[in-house]
């Protein structure tokens, strides 16, 4: 359905950074909406050794399967496509395959078999975003595998701007740097954790 680069600026906040900002950004509850990230892989985690992530986004009533992959620089290649709510909630319960044209292509060139892959588990993002000086800022609040985190990011077409206009954002409200792994690399080292590895 749809290729795109992703140039984003992510910085981990603590639990007060974040209060503060949404204060800051007059944000209410009403400007958060939930979604839920579906994580896949394969056994021997084939995507992970290829620095890429799977996951089936479900916001509402709107379900898209996305395949990140390193596309050189800050920025990411997202592949995407929409699903339908039944064949998600199939591949959910184990009943079917994750059937998506376009991450398909992808998953084939990276010799990636959808049969093989599997449901590593979901983290729920409760989210706000808001247009600010050319991009988009993202307040958002995850819990996953026993663990809560809290992260900001900015969404922007031009890295260069972007780096400046984060790093002042960062620096206007007393926020230290903090690197932000990816949420799917967050959430398996939390999943391993969990399991003692």
């Amino acid at each position: 359905m749809s290729k795109e680069l992703e140039i984003e600026f992510k910085n981990m906040l603590t639990k007060e950074e974040f209060e503060a900002l949404k204060n800051a950004f007059q944000l209410t509850k009403e400007n958060f909406h939930t979604q839920a990230n579906h994580y896949f892989d394969t056994a021997d985690f084939a995507l992970r050794n290829q620095k890429c992530g799977l996951r089936i986004r479900e916001v509402a009533d709107r379900f898209e399967c996305t395949l990140k992959e390193p596309a050189g620089g800050i920025g990411l290649l997202e592949t995407t496509d929409l699903l339908a709510e039944a064949h998600v909630r199939a591949v959910l319960a184990g009943n079917a395959v994750i059937d998506a044209k376009e991450v398909h292509e992808r998953l084939a060139e990276r010799s990636v078999n959808e049969e093989n892959l599997q449901l590593l588990g979901t983290l729920s993002t409760t989210r706000a975003e808001i247009n600010y000086k050319g991009g988009l800022l993202v307040l958002d609040h995850s819990i996953y595998a026993d663990t809560e985190d809290y992260e900001l990011e900015y969404e922007v077409i031009d890295e260069a701007a972007g780096k400046v206009i984060f790093t002042e954002l960062l620096k206007e409200y007393g926020i230290a740097t903090r690197h932000a792994q990816k949420k799917v690399a967050r959430f398996v080292g939390a999943m391993n954790r969990k399991r003692g590895i």
